[in-house]
């Protein structure tokens, strides 16, 4: 379970160009649980899951993940129990290394290792199996470098790579928006085929409105770091979140 109380989060402080995204913005996320957030461009979303990562550092209130205050942990301790999929395919893996070079890595997450141990044959048959759960074919692709995989079979990549130690929380920060329609259809059934199959506790930025719908069990609207739409997703439509875009452009153009 993830709480977040009485966040509070301020940019540019002190100058003309001063921007409270978060005034005392609260939060609860059910275990086992997808929620899709979305909302229009500086609404929060990113800020957001950049603050619960601890990329960003909150000016107020705390992040509780599981009974455990990471409020003022920084990044590399949050990431033992917080996996990350980011919009660029290639940031979640190293493109200059090989997969099985990439998966290792990331079996290795929270561990003290040494370069010349970081392969090891007794993990092989655990990656082909994982690999194989994709049905992309990368389980015959082991010692080929990342950066010659499409962009879909690297964030497929990175999915595994975030997902492997059983995060407590997975972000998935618009992961298919660099994709094609296609590619952003397929990668999503391996992003539901992946939480389904490990129940694993998950926020979904994204801007299309369908995915949000389909993939999650609950839909949060964003609006300047507050929430103004939150529903089961079932009981959502593409049309509802239309009106409610609508109708605050409106107000600011008011």
């Amino acid at each position: 379970m993830l709480k977040i109380k009485n966040l509070y989060k301020t940019f540019n402080i002190n100058t003309e160009y001063k921007a409270n995204i978060f005034d005392d913005f609260n939060l609860t996320i059910e275990k086992n649980t997808c929620t899709s957030i979305v909302g229009a461009n500086g609404c929060g979303k990113s800020t957001l899951l950049n603050l619960i990562s601890g990329n960003l550092m909150a000016d107020n209130g705390s992040i509780i993940i599981n009974n455990h205050d990471i409020t003022k942990l920084p990044e590399e301790k949050r990431s033992l129990f917080i996996g990350r999929v980011y919009q660029n395919p290639s940031m979640g893996v190293s493109p200059s290394l090989t997969i099985l070079e990439n998966l290792s890595l990331a079996n290795k997450k929270g561990e003290n290792f040494s370069l010349k141990k970081l392969i090891q044959k007794k993990n092989m048959d655990k990656y082909i199996e994982m690999l194989l759960d994709l049905d992309l074919g990368l389980e015959n692709k082991l010692n080929t470098q990342v950066k010659f995989l499409s962009g879909g079979q690297r964030q497929s990549l990175s999915l595994i790579m975030a997902t492997m130690k059983l995060p407590d929380i997975l972000l998935l920060d618009e992961h298919t928006a660099a994709l094609d329609p296609k590619t952003s259809h397929v990668v999503m059934q391996k992003t539901q085929d992946l939480l389904e199959k490990h129940n694993i506790t998950t926020i979904m930025v994204s801007h299309h409105m369908g995915d949000a719908i389909k993939y999650s069990q609950r839909l949060i609207m964003l609006d300047k770091g507050e929430i103004v739409l939150d529903k089961a997703s079932i009981n959502v439509t593409e049309t509802e979140l239309l009106e409610i875009y609508r109708s605050k452009f409106e107000e600011r153009i008011a």
